[in-house]
């Protein structure tokens, strides 16, 4: 009997997450995470790949709200968890999986779908394009110091450790705050604020500190705040201790200046390991010496346009555009043709037409424009979009870039 694709029962949870742990490898999840996966867990928005007792194959999605250029946030399947156990790969199961995902997606009339890849080779044939991405740094704190210009801490905050739970619904309306303005983020549902406080809790792994947090405050108010995790080390020379931050937000740059300058500051330490941050980030232009940050880039949030005419509407744009987009789409193609895409600072709309195209690119190229972090004339530099009609990549590539650049704080 050919396996057989199911949606999740509640009883069959442990089996399914299982089949996904060990096609992942690695250690069991800590029983913390797990059982927050377990509360999330949307179980009729869950797929699992039977052979007969055995799963085989697992998806699943969360619904989430993505914030989108102009401040609004989109209706996003959140796709995750997926896997294919190592005995049954090359049968086309992920194939069927990512059909019939895409297909309940449509028809719950989310115009978006979106996941952290873990290898991103297998997505871009589904439409999937990456979208954003992120920075991470290891920075010499004994050899960079953090200058702040004069003026900034001007209305001085004041900064004090807080116990993580405690501080976490003052910590969550920061966050909260900051979500219109930067594309990617998600606007966190209850229950979701509870990933901030997975990780280094109980002390003692990799012989580091649990979980701290300091908040930054004014007038009795939360402005800002950092939660990171210190690993003290030692040598013949003396402390050289690493901190890693996990996140941090602040809603002025007094209080952004006032947390970063806490970090590179902090006693015994010479590391400070900044993980998944905006590519963006204001630190680099506060920081003395650039060249002690190591930083890196690798690929954050990958985005398909599952409704392409709803998905360009639910955005604004930089500047006013008026073009004709020819999208090739064959794995969803009610997506594929040409679409009139009319925008002014107010709003956008995009329909059907059979006007003659200024630019061709497929849905997942698309994509990667979505947010406005990858320009449409680099994409067409790489071959990944076509100029059908000259100077229409001049004009509608600025309409889609956005100030600050897009950015997925966390996975899911």
């Amino acid at each position: 009997m050919a396996p057989q694709l199911r949606t999740l029962e509640v009883h069959e949870w442990d089996t399914w997450y299982r089949t996904l742990e060990r096609a992942f490898g690695g250690p069991p999840t800590p029983p913390e995470a797990r059982d927050l996966w377990q509360d999330l867990t949307e179980h009729h928005r869950s797929l699992g790949v039977w052979d007969g007792e055995e799963c085989v194959g697992t998806a699943g999605a969360f619904s989430l709200r993505l914030s989108v250029p102009g401040g609004a946030v989109a209706d996003t399947a959140g796709v995750t968890m997926v896997s294919v156990a190592a005995t049954h790969r090359r049968h086309g199961l992920m194939t069927v999986m990512m059909r019939h995902q895409l297909d309940d997606v449509r028809e719950r009339g989310e115009p978006l779908a979106a996941l952290v890849a873990s290898e991103p080779g297998i997505y871009g044939r589904f439409g999937y394009g990456m979208a954003t991405q992120q920075l991470s740094a290891t920075i010499d704190t004994s050899r960079a110091r953090l200058e702040v210009p004069a003026g900034t801490d001007a209305d001085p905050v004041r900064l004090r450790y807080a116990d993580p739970q405690s501080a976490l619904a003052a910590c969550e309306a920061v966050y909260a705050d900051q979500v219109p303005d930067r594309p990617g983020m998600p606007a966190r549902r209850p229950g979701w604020e509870r990933l901030a406080l997975l990780g280094p809790q109980g002390g003692g792994r990799d012989g580091g500190s649990p979980l701290q947090c300091v908040v930054a405050e004014r007038d009795g108010e939360t402005v800002g705040y950092a939660r990171f995790q210190n690993l003290p080390q030692w040598d013949v020379s003396g402390a050289r201790g690493r901190i890693v931050l996990r996140d941090l937000e602040a809603r002025d740059p007094a209080a952004y200046a006032a947390l970063w300058r806490f970090l590179f500051e902090i006693d015994l330490t010479s590391t400070l390991m900044a993980q998944n941050r905006p590519v963006d980030d204001a630190w680099q232009y506060l920081v003395s010496d650039i060249r002690r940050c190591e930083r890196q880039l690798r690929d954050g949030l990958f985005v398909r346009l599952v409704d392409v005419g709803a998905a360009l509407e639910a955005r604004t744009y930089r500047t006013p555009v008026d073009v004709v987009l020819e999208v090739e789409d064959s794995f969803c193609p009610w997506n594929e043709g040409r679409w009139h895409l009319v925008a002014e600072p107010g709003g956008a709309s995009c329909t059907r037409t059979r006007a003659r195209p200024d630019v061709a690119l497929s849905s997942a190229a698309l994509a990667s424009a979505y947010l406005g972090g990858v320009p449409l004339t680099a994409l067409a530099r790489a071959g990944r979009a076509a100029e059908l009609n000259r100077g229409s990549l001049a004009h509608a590539s600025p309409a889609f870039t956005h100030d600050p650049a897009p950015w997925l704080p966390h996975s899911f």
